[in-house]
């Protein structure tokens, strides 16, 4: 293999860079890789980088998961992973000249390595392609500003005013002089953006104090919306950092603010570029009832991808903004799956379930997976949310990661949308984490029983 036209365009044209930021995204939807120095970046953009093939299956805490079966009693080998085309990038916000790739592994025949979330979601949208239909993505994140200075007793907290003199815990939703508050991070965070081609759209204050949300563009290609997805997490994190702020995707930072989701929108396109959604005028289009029927049917065995974490499940409360029935409605926010068609020929889906803490590869996986499920087999989506009552028809969603897991481990859809042998790592990677709470005790219960019982 030879350095491809564009890598070679942009080192030419970025002679300062100093060093590569090579990575992969493991099961946890984290970047882990090596700083590569410039003398060997062609060589490493030409013909890939070796590493440990257990990369994939780590916990959140990054370490081994035994029982996912690619580290202890392997040898742990390596892999070969070749760069993303087209994702060689500037960091901005690093004080040493640096650039950035996203890293794939394959195996031996060229094929995509299966623990590869990206090849999850690739082996999901062949699946379309075979059809004829290509899903057009967007994704909306929220996440808080947060003090970099915190301790044990006080671990979060709002990020101080531009003056530096208090802390707001004002909620403040879509306030324009709170983005003036911060303007010069979102100012940096659009042009670090926009220097990585990650398609930034509007920015809004959002319910919780120091909450914000950040919209991406719609693009007719899954796995690069994922892409802008992952890199708009560590744009934000790395900004922020630089100006001694920190950001947190956590599911729910505060006990009693508003959670942080991942709103995902979709359309679908046929072969000759038409939105298959767009139906006539008081009548849904058939495709469109039948992926929605299809997500709520998998909606609850696909919960431990959308709410990953012993924290995600926080969110999941009355008065959240976030779903907890499997319900669909026209332009209703108190649905799980929102359908937005104001404007006919942009009629989409919202998906609204996932938590900011999720692996956006894994989430489009299966919510392009359970809607192809609905189309493949005419599922229909029963009656449809109106306003906030819901009815029987709408099955709750798990509330906790136990009952999640389960659902998840006893799952055909799963093994079929993510392949079998992925939803066994994943499950070993969340049921290690599982137990390491399961093993702490938390100053809550210290604080309610170690005097009074």
């Amino acid at each position: 293999m030879s350095i491809s036209s564009y890598d070679r365009t942009f080192l030419s044209e970025h002679p300062e860079v100093e060093v590569i930021e090579a990575f992969v995204i493991d099961a946890n939807g984290v970047p882990r890789g090596k700083w590569i120095p410039r003398d060997r970046a062609a060589d490493i953009l030409a013909h890939g980088m070796a590493l440990p093939r257990s990369i994939y299956a780590l916990d959140v805490w990054g370490r081994d998961v035994n029982a996912a079966g690619l580290a202890e009693g392997t040898g742990d080998p390596d892999g070969l992973c070749l760069p993303i085309s087209e994702t060689l990038a500037p960091v901005t916000w690093l004080s040493r000249p640096t650039a950035q790739v996203l890293l794939g592994m394959r195996n031996e025949d060229g094929t995509g390595f299966f623990a590869d979330p990206r090849n999850v979601l690739r082996s999901v949208l062949e699946r379309y392609s075979r059809l004829g239909l290509t899903p057009v993505v967007a994704t909306e994140l929220e996440f808080y500003l947060i003090d970099p200075v915190h301790s044990a007793l006080d671990p979060v907290r709002p990020p101080n005013s531009r003056d530096v003199r208090w802390q707001s815990r004002q909620t403040q939703v879509l306030s324009i002089s709170e983005l003036h508050e911060f303007e010069v991070v979102f100012a940096e965070i659009a042009r670090a953006c926009s220097a990585q081609e990650v398609p930034a759209d509007t920015v809004l204050r959002e319910n919780g104090p120091g909450q914000y949300e950040v919209n991406l563009k719609h693009v007719p290609d899954a796995l690069l919306a994922a892409d802008h997805a992952v890199l708009l997490k560590r744009i934000v994190k790395g900004v922020t950092r630089k100006h001694d702020y920190d950001a947190t995707f956590m599911a729910k930072p505060y006990g009693r603010s508003a959670g942080s989701g991942m709103h995902v929108h979709f359309s679908l396109l046929d072969a000759k570029g038409r939105n298959v959604f767009a139906g006539t005028d008081g009548e849904l289009a058939e495709p469109l009832r039948h992926a929605t029927g299809g997500l709520l049917a998998t909606m609850a065995e696909s919960m431990a991808i959308f709410a990953p974490n012993a924290n995600s499940f926080r969110r999941v409360t009355v008065s959240e903004h976030a779903p907890m029935y499997a319900s669909w409605g026209l332009e209703t926010r108190s649905a799980a799956v929102r359908i937005v068609s104001s404007q006919r020929q942009a009629t989409r889906i919202e998906h609204r379930v996932a938590g900011a803490d999720s692996n956006p590869y894994l989430v489009l996986a299966a919510i392009l997976g359970g809607a192809l499920l609905g189309i493949e087999e005419r599922i229909e989506p029963g009656p449809q949310l109106v306003q906030d009552a819901h009815l029987p028809e709408h099955a709750p969603l798990p509330n906790n990661w136990d009952h999640a897991l389960a659902l998840f481990a006893n799952s055909q859809f799963i093994a079929d949308c993510l392949g079998a042998d992925y939803k066994a790592l994943y499950l070993a990677c969340k049921n290690q984490e599982l137990a390491e709470f399961r093993d702490r005790v938390t100053d809550v219960e210290y604080d309610a029983f170690i005097k009074t019982v």
